[in-house]
Order: C-alpha cells, then sequence, then structure tokens
C-alpha cells in the first residue's frame, strides 16, 4: 500500500497517528523513541499493514503473474496500484473530500523524514492524493520511483504488464481491500 491507502487506514486515528502512518517509509529502524507516542504507533501501524498486504495471497499471485524478470520490482508496482484503485473508490462517493485535505496540512505542516523530504512537497504541491486515481499519472508515478533507484529503470519496464493485467489487478484489490480493513479491525 502506499500513502493514500495507509492515510485511509488512519483516518480514524489523531493527527499524530495519521502523520506517523505517512511518513513510515521513511523512517528506519525499531527504534521510535524520537518520535512522539502516537507518531510511533502511527508508524508501527504502517509497518502492519504493510506486512499484512505482502503476505495476502492476492498479492501473492499478483506477483507470480507479473514478468519473470521484473518480480523483484513489482511489489512497489502493486503499493502504487492499490493507491489507484482507492482513489476512485473514494471518489466515487466524496470520501476523499476531507482525507486528502487533512493528509496535505500535515504534510506541508511537519518536516518529513530525510529519505522523505524532497518528495513530501511535491505530493502535496502536485495533488498526488487525487491524481493516483488516473492509471497514466499512477503509471507515471510508478516509473518515477524506478528512476530513484539505480541501475535500468525496471519498474517503468513494468508498467505495460500493469496495464495489459488491470482487470485482474483490479478484481484482486476488490477482494484485498475488504480484507484487510477487516482484519485492522478497529486498531486504527
Amino acid at each position: 500500500m502506499n500513502f493514500l491507502a495507509h492515510a485511509w487506514l488512519a483516518r480514524g486515528g489523531s493527527d499524530d497517528f495519521l502523520y506517523g502512518n505517512l511518513i513510515a517509509d521513511g523512517v528506519k529502524g525499531r527504534d521510535l523513541t524520537a518520535w512522539p507516542d502516537a507518531v510511533a504507533q502511527g508508524i508501527r501501524h504502517h509497518r502492519r499493514v504493510d506486512a499484512y498486504v505482502d503476505r495476502h495471497p492476492v498479492v501473492l499471485a499478483a506477483r507470480r503473474r507479473s514478468p519473470p524478470e521484473l518480480r523483484r520490482y513489482a511489489g512497489i508496482a502493486l503499493d502504487l496500484i492499490w493507491d489507484h484503485f482507492i482513489a476512485a473508490e473514494l471518489r466515487q462517493d466524496g470520501r476523499d473530500r476531507l482525507l486528502i485535505p487533512r493528509c496535505y496540512h500535515l504534510l506541508a505542516s511537519r518536516p518529513a523524514p530525510a529519505r522523505l523530504a524532497g518528495m513530501m512537497p511535491l505530493l502535496v504541491e502536485q495533488d498526488w492524493l487525487r491524481r493516483y486515481r488516473d492509471f497514466g499519472f499512477t503509471c507515471r508515478a510508478v516509473e518515477g520511483i524506478g528512476r530513484r533507484l539505480s541501475g535500468p529503470n525496471r519498474l517503468a519496464e513494468l508498467t505495460p504488464w500493469l496495464a495489459a493485467d488491470y482487470p485482474s489487478l483490479a478484481a484482486d484489490f476488490q477482494r484485498l481491500w475488504p480484507e484487510l480493513e477487516a482484519a485492522l479491525g478497529d486498531e486504527s
């Protein structure tokens, strides 16, 4: 899962909890004592979500469908594709109206960890959380992550598979998302 999914799953918590979920990918290590308690709880929540998703049979099957030579990178691409489907779903019934501005306010008003500091202003200014609903934008975001990795852009090589497998990925999301929400219960 990527930013929007983590935000939705953490929306019922405090701003500190939500913020911890949003920045968790930029925080390394298990020692979270430098963070306020609610932020640390948010970081741990984010990590539990990631672990659940990474082990979920739907995600494992989707990764097996990816091109074998690119399978190592498929999880990154899938994280963004799940956000694409979430953005579309939240937009349909307007559930994004309050959540996205809340996220942008938190990200704009608080310092991000060094690993995310350069990206967060762009995420807010360019309205990534809403724009994920556009499949083309999501694929460009996947390619952008690939440019930040060393070596050839293997993530860019995955975008044709994402397009070809889109109907299966949409069906995967329809199974994964409710099971994830149910597994979390009232954890957030």
